[in-house]
């Protein structure tokens, strides 16, 4: 008996590969690696939030595009295997999704984008930690993390626990301190400077 190898994938082989069972997949390492499904209360909260987002953008003719579930082509050294997540919510760059629709390309990020947005589960530490040491270092100028159910660590959302938006920006190549929302309090984005939602108004999305 001989293992088989398998070839490693760059990003635009994987965007083409599909294995027809219809799950999520993300390329770590060059391999692909499956997603677990996100429940109900989840997938309703980044559907109404992007929805939000792209209405906001068209009505305050910001320049930019807010589109969930797309892949994100991670940095690597030019000697590593290519890696990418699936972020819930990819905020692009207007003119970087008008170059996409100018191609039969899969749409993903191929270049940093402007936002992400992260809805929290159960494996938590992979938004607050794994995601944003990889967001910081591709140089995502804002990364907002959504926890609507209080899944986070305490030393990242407090004790007693609750829900909360945190919110890193990047400055210098580096993520300031994550800047907590919670309850009534309207968060504050360099992305989005005139969006009137609070903590509360995004984590009732969910429900």
């Amino acid at each position: 008996m001989y293992a088989t190898v398998t070839k490693p994938l760059t990003f635009e082989e994987f965007l083409a590969w599909d294995d027809g069972s219809g799950r999520d997949f993300e390329l770590i390492d060059g391999v692909r690696v499956p997603l677990s499904e996100p429940n109900a209360n989840h997938e309703d909260l980044i559907q109404r939030l992007c929805a939000c987002l792209e209405a906001h953008c068209l009505e305050a003719d910001l320049p930019y595009v807010s589109r969930q579930s797309k892949q994100v082509r991670l940095k690597t050294a030019p000697d590593e295997k290519e890696k990418s997540r699936k972020a819930d919510i990819v905020i692009f760059a207007k003119e970087e999704w008008q170059r996409m629709k100018g191609n039969s390309s899969s749409a993903a990020a191929y270049i940093p984008p402007p936002g992400i947005i992260e809805v929290v589960s159960t494996n938590w530490k992979d938004d607050y930690l794994t995601k944003l040491a990889e967001y910081e270092d591709l140089g995502v100028l804002e990364y907002i993390i959504v926890d609507y159910a209080a899944y986070g660590g305490t030393r990242f959302i407090g004790s007693p626990k609750q829900p909360t938006i945190t919110i890193y920006q990047l400055e210098n190549g580096e993520y300031l301190p994550g800047k907590i929302f919670r309850e009534q309090e309207r968060i504050e984005s360099r992305l989005f400077p005139n969006l009137t939602l609070t903590a509360e108004q995004i984590f009732a999305m969910s429900r």
